[in-house]
C-alpha cells in the first residue's frame, strides 16, 4: 500500500482555508498512487485550539469541512486529526481524534488518550480521554493510530533518561498487543531545543522494542507562541530512519509499505540554525495569520534589535519592515550610525524621530510635581524610564498611523531580570527573541552574517548598553551575560536552588540569591509582556505559570539567610 506523509501549516480556526489545503496535498497524493494520506493532529481546525473547541458550532464545522475535504480526492482516504463531540454524560464533551474518512465517508475513528497537561499544553481542560485503543484494519495492514502524547509514554525510554513517566497508561503498548504491523503517530509537537533529535530518539526505540515501522506526521508552523517543525518521519523496525521530510516547511511523500524507503530531506546540523529558522516561521506566521502586511520596530544599534530586524526580513521581506530610530540624549552617533548601516545593509526603509524635544517636554510638565525632591536612584530610574516609554510612544503611533505590527525587541535575560520597561521597550504586539537568551543572541547574529556583513561589526563588539544615561553600560547593573544566562538557564528552566547553582557554577551564593531574587520580582512584567516565540525548554508565558504576589523562598535559602543576607538585587528599569 502507498501511503503519503502530509505535514502542512494549519491557522486555528481557519476551516475553509485549511480544508482547502488538506484537500489540495490530498489530491496530489492521490495522483502519485497514495491510498492512504496521512495529516496531523487538529490539522482540520488548528492546534492548539484552546477555549474554540467549548463551541460547538466549531466542532460540528470541523468534521463538515473535513468531510467536504474527504470528497475532494475520493479516490484515497484520508487520515486527519479532528475534534468531536465526546459522547459520555460526564466530564468534558469533546474529544481530541484521528478521523479516516473516504470519500466524504467515516471509516474509523480513534481518539487521544493521553491528555497532556504541563508546559504550554492544557488538553484536560478542553479534551475527555479516550477510554479504549483500537487497532484499524487497512489494505491488508493492522493499523495502530496514536495522537502525539499517546506515544510520549514509554515504559523504558523516560526511566533511561531519569525522567518520570507521565502516565500509568501506555496507548502504544496497548494497540501494539493487538497486533499492529505499523504505528502512525499524528502530532501537533512544538519546536524547543534539542526536540527533534529527542522526537525521533523515542520513537527509534519504540520501533525496536516492538519491531514494527513507526509513521510520524508533525504540524508545521506558528501558532501564536508556538511553532512546529514538521520533521515528519518514517522508521524502520530497528529504528533505522527510512524517510524524513523537511524541517520548517510544508511538505508531503507518499511511500510504499512494502519497503518505507524515502528521502531523508536536509534539516538543520546546528541548533543554532533550528533555532534561526523556527524564528524566521514563528515571525511569519504569526504577523500574517494576526492579519498584518507590515511591520516596524525601534532600531537602537544595539544587537538585540539588529537580530529581530534580520529575522523579520526574512520572514516577511525588506518592503514589510520599517525601522525607526530615536536617538535621545544620551544616544551615541556610533549606534545611529550603526542602525543607519544596518537599514542598508537589510533594504529597509528607516524614519529617525529624534526624542529629545518629548523628553525636554515631560520633565518641563513634571518639574512642579516633584520640586523639591532631592537627587536620588528613583530619580535616576524615572529619568530613563521616561526616555525607554517616549520611544514606546513613537513605536505604537507608527503602529496604529501605519497599520503595522509592532515588534518589541528585548531578550530573555533581560526579561528574566526585569531589565526592561513596562509600557516602554516592552510595548509590543509580538516579542520576537524573548525566549533568546544574550549569549545566544550573538550566536544568532553571527549565523546572520555566516555569509556576508548584514549586522554591522560594531555592533557585534561594542558593550550593551541601553544608553539611557551617560556613558551607560548593562555590565554595570548585571553580572557578565555569560554568567547570568547560566544562572537563568538552570533557575528558570530547571528549577535549581540558589546553593545548587552557586555550587554547580562556581558561582559567590549571595550573588545568585539576588539574581534569583530579581528574577522572581519581575514576574510582574513578564505577565505585561508582548507574546513571545517560544525555542527552550521553559519559556516565558503560556508555558511557565507562577503567581506575582507570592514570598515563596527554598527551606535551604531561607535558613541559609540567617548567616549570610543575600545581596540586594541592584537597582532596574521598571
Amino acid at each position: 500500500m502507498k501511503i503519503a506523509l502530509a505535514q502542512i501549516n494549519p491557522t486555528i480556526g481557519a476551516l475553509a482555508a485549511n480544508a482547502e489545503k488538506i484537500a489540495a496535498v490530498a489530491q496530489q497524493a492521490a495522483a502519485a498512487g497514495a491510498e492512504l494520506v496521512i495529516f496531523p493532529e487538529m490539522a482540520i481546525g488548528g492546534y492548539p485550539p484552546r477555549d474554540l473547541v467549548e463551541k460547538t458550532d466549531f466542532v460540528a464545522a470541523s468534521r463538515s469541512w473535513l468531510e467536504w475535504a474527504s470528497r475532494q480526492a475520493p479516490s484515497t482516504a484520508i487520515l486527519c486529526g479532528c475534534a468531536t463531540p465526546a459522547a459520555a454524560e460526564t466530564g468534558k464533551s469533546v474529544h481530541n481524534s484521528a478521523l479516516v474518512l473516504k470519500n466524504g465517508e467515516l471509516l474509523f475513528q480513534q481518539s487521544k488518550m493521553l491528555l497532556p497537561t504541563y508546559d504550554v499544553f492544557d488538553e484536560s481542560r478542553n479534551f475527555a480521554p479516550a477510554e479504549r485503543q483500537r487497532v484499524w484494519e487497512w489494505g491488508g495492514l493492522r493499523l495502530a493510530i496514536t495522537i502525539c502524547e499517546d506515544a510520549w509514554n514509554d515504559k523504558h525510554f523516560w526511566p533511561q533518561r531519569h525522567m518520570r513517566r507521565l502516565y500509568a497508561q501506555d496507548p502504544v503498548a496497548d494497540q501494539l498487543r493487538q497486533g499492529a504491523d505499523l504505528l502512525i503517530n499524528i502530532s501537533a509537537s512544538p519546536y524547543s531545543h534539542g526536540k527533534m533529535g529527542v522526537r525521533e530518539e523515542m520513537l527509534g526505540a519504540i520501533a525496536r522494542e516492538y519491531q514494527v515501522p513507526v509513521l510520524l506526521v508533525n504540524q508545521v508552523g506558528g501558532n501564536d507562541q508556538l511553532v512546529f517543525d514538521g520533521s515528519s518521519l518514517v522508521l524502520g523496525p530497528m529504528g533505522e530512519l527510512r524517510a524524513r521530510l523537511h524541517a520548517f516547511a510544508e511538505d508531503w511523500m507518499v511511500l510504499d509499505s512494502s519497503d518505507w524507503q524515502g528521502l531523508v530531506r536536509a534539516r538543520p546540523a546546528q541548533e543554532i540554525e533550528a533555532a534561526y529558522h523556527a524564528l524566521v516561521l514563528g515571525t511569519r506566521d504569526y504577523v500574517r495569520k494576526c492579519g498584518f502586511s507590515r511591520v516596524l520596530l525601534g532600531l537602537s544599534g544595539g544587537v538585540d534589535s539588529a537580530v529581530t530586524a534580520a529575522i523579520a526580513v526574512a520572514a516577511l521581506g525588506a518592503k514589510s519592515v520599517l525601522g525607526v530610530a530615536m536617538p535621545g540624549p544620551y544616544s551615541s552617533q556610533g549606534s545611529l550610525a550603526d542602525a543607519r548601516q544596518l537599514a542598508v545593509n537589510l533594504g529597509i526603509a528607516l524614519e529617525e524621530v529624534p526624542i529629545g524635544p518629548g523628553f525636554a517636554a515631560l520633565n518641563g510638565m513634571l518639574a512642579p510635581w516633584f520640586a523639591g525632591l532631592a537627587p536620588d536612584v528613583a530619580a535616576d530610574l524615572t529619568q530613563q524610564n521616561l526616555q525607554s516609554r517616549l520611544r514606546g510612544m513613537v513605536l505604537m503611533a507608527g503602529s496604529n498611523r501605519l497599520g503595522a505590527l509592532l515588534l518589541s525587541t528585548g531578550n530573555k535575560s533581560e526579561l528574566a531580570v526585569g531589565y526592561c520597561t513596562l509600557y516602554g521597550d516592552m510595548a509590543g504586539g509580538l516579542s520576537v527573541i524573548s525566549d533568546v537568551l544574550k549569549t545566544e543572541v550573538y550566536a544568532l547574529a553571527r549565523h546572520i552574517n555566516r555569509e556576508r556583513e548584514i549586522i554591522p561589526r560594531a555592533t557585534l563588539e561594542k558593550a550593551p548598553s541601553a544608553e539611557l544615561k551617560q556613558d551607560q553600560t548593562d555590565e554595570q547593573d548585571l553580572p557578565p551575560y555569560e554568567i547570568l544566562d547560566q544562572v537563568i538557564r538552570d533557575y528558570i528552566e530547571e528549577y535549581r536552588t540558589a546553593e545548587h547553582i552557586a555550587a554547580r557554577r562556581n558561582l559567590a551564593l549571595p550573588l545568585v540569591r539576588g539574581l534569583i531574587q530579581r528574577m522572581d520580582r519581575a514576574e510582574h512584567k513578564r505577565q505585561q509582556a508582548a507574546p513571545g516565540l517560544k525555542i527552550s525548554k521553559k519559556a516565558f508565558g503560556m508555558g511557565r505559570r507562577f503567581p506575582i504576589a507570592q514570598q515563596y523562598e527554598t527551606l535551604a535559602s531561607a535558613n541559609a539567610r540567617e548567616l549570610e543576607p543575600a545581596a540586594a538585587p541592584a537597582g532596574g528599569r521598571n
